[in-house]
């Protein structure tokens, strides 16, 4: 009997996976990013890098998209993405938090790469008009579960990621 992993584990599929931040402010406003390589307006976020921890690639992106460094622990909602125009993939919306008037400040003048046009806020009711469909869809359902109170931590190997 031969110890070989399945082919599988060998050559697992081709996946993506992003991470983006639920984060509001004092009035209950989120904050949203636009794109030169977007259209309408989405969570900070991105995709993960080879071998780079879930939380790190959603810190990575919050803070080059919006100057806040964030834990970003706990999840909200996943969201199952197929194959369209780029390779299959699931993204994660951790939860960014409630930023203090300081923060808020950072957010303000924060200068972002060339690729993002603007930071924007937007309270929930009028989502649907600055995003796309799956976007609005898969923000409100994270409101909805940080409403509820519902969330994941997020685990490295069985254990809370700091």
């Amino acid at each position: 009997m031969t110890n070989r992993l399945p082919a599988l584990l060998t050559t697992p599929p081709r996946r993506r996976h992003g991470h983006q931040a639920l984060v509001l402010n004092r009035d209950g406003a989120v904050l949203l990013v636009a794109t030169t390589y977007r259209t309408g307006l989405t969570l900070p976020g991105g995709s993960a890098e080879a071998d780079e921890l879930p939380h790190h690639a959603a810190r990575r992106h919050t803070e080059t998209e919006t100057g806040l460094v964030l834990p970003l622990h706990t999840v909200l909602a996943t969201d199952h993405v197929p194959a369209h125009h780029l390779p299959e993939g699931i993204n994660f919306v951790h939860w960014g938090g409630h930023l203090t008037p300081a923060q808020e400040t950072t957010v303000a003048h924060h200068r972002p790469p060339a690729t993002i046009t603007g930071l924007h806020w937007l309270h929930p009711a009028h989502l649907h008009h600055a995003m796309t469909p799956d976007q609005h869809r898969r923000t409100t359902h994270a409101l909805e579960a940080l409403a509820r109170g519902l969330h994941l931590p997020l685990l490295l190997r069985g254990t809370p990621a700091e």
